[in-house]
């Protein structure tokens, strides 16, 4: 398993101070930008696109930007992300009619692909893709909305996942997103993730490096560890 990394998703920060979030929180000990990109077709809600994400990386925000799509179609904006710095773009299986091209197709724009199963994706989707994959996210919510409480069975689901990616041998980060809180992550790194986005856990209080730091302890807790600084 890989270095635990801790990504804030910047869909519950301040948008009026959003690149001063963002600063603060990466000086606070996270690791990765969290960045949740949704089309009101794909998913009920209308968020932040390409322009956002160039802002931050003109702002100078150097750490590792996260990319999640929720919108569909998928491969006309994966080449507008890339070029405004994305590190890693995640899709939905269901938003893409091929989803191994639309893998190439990230791969090709020079970023990191990532394939996110929402609460009843199968996960034998995985199937004929994770070697393409650099990263498996779990949907611990039903997507479109930050705020919302943790699936327990995503825990089963994270325990299965792990497996196929362990039989892989390759370096294949598994995330999740959605209700990841300082009290739940334990049990959720003790199923096999490696990687955490939480929105509301961080933005909505007062001290990010307390939440960031008690989020750690509790990873160490059950695996030991460091944290990875890079995608």
């Amino acid at each position: 398993m890989q270095p635990a990394v801790i990504a804030p998703s910047i869909l519950s920060a301040n948008f009026a101070r959003l690149g001063e979030e963002v600063v603060a929180v990466l000086a606070a000990g996270a690791d990765w930008v969290h960045f949740d990109v949704m089309d009101n077709h794909y998913v009920p809600n209308l968020t932040i696109g390409p322009l956002v994400c160039e802002a931050l990386r003109t702002h100078g925000v150097t750490a590792p930007i996260d990319v999640h799509l929720m919108v569909e179609p998928v491969d006309r904006l994966v080449p507008d992300f890339a070029r405004a710095g994305a590190t890693l773009i995640s899709f939905h299986p269901e938003a893409s009619r091929h989803v191994h091209r639309t893998i190439q197709l990230i791969r090709g724009e020079g970023c990191q692909a990532g394939l996110v199963l929402n609460p009843a994706t199968p996960v034998d989707v995985l199937d004929y893709v994770l070697e393409d994959l650099d990263m498996v996210l779990l949907m611990s919510v039903n997507p479109g909305f930050g705020g919302q409480a943790f699936i327990p069975s995503t825990l089963d689901k994270l325990r299965r996942v792990r497996e196929r990616i362990d039989a892989s041998g390759r370096a294949v980060r598994l995330q999740v997103d959605g209700g990841v809180k300082p009290d739940n992550i334990g049990a959720i790194a003790a199923a096999g993730a490696d990687t955490f986005v939480a929105g509301s856990a961080i933005f909505g209080q007062p001290d990010y490096r307390a939440v960031v730091e008690a989020m750690r302890t509790a990873i160490a807790g059950v695996r030991g560890g460091h944290h990875a600084a890079e995608a």
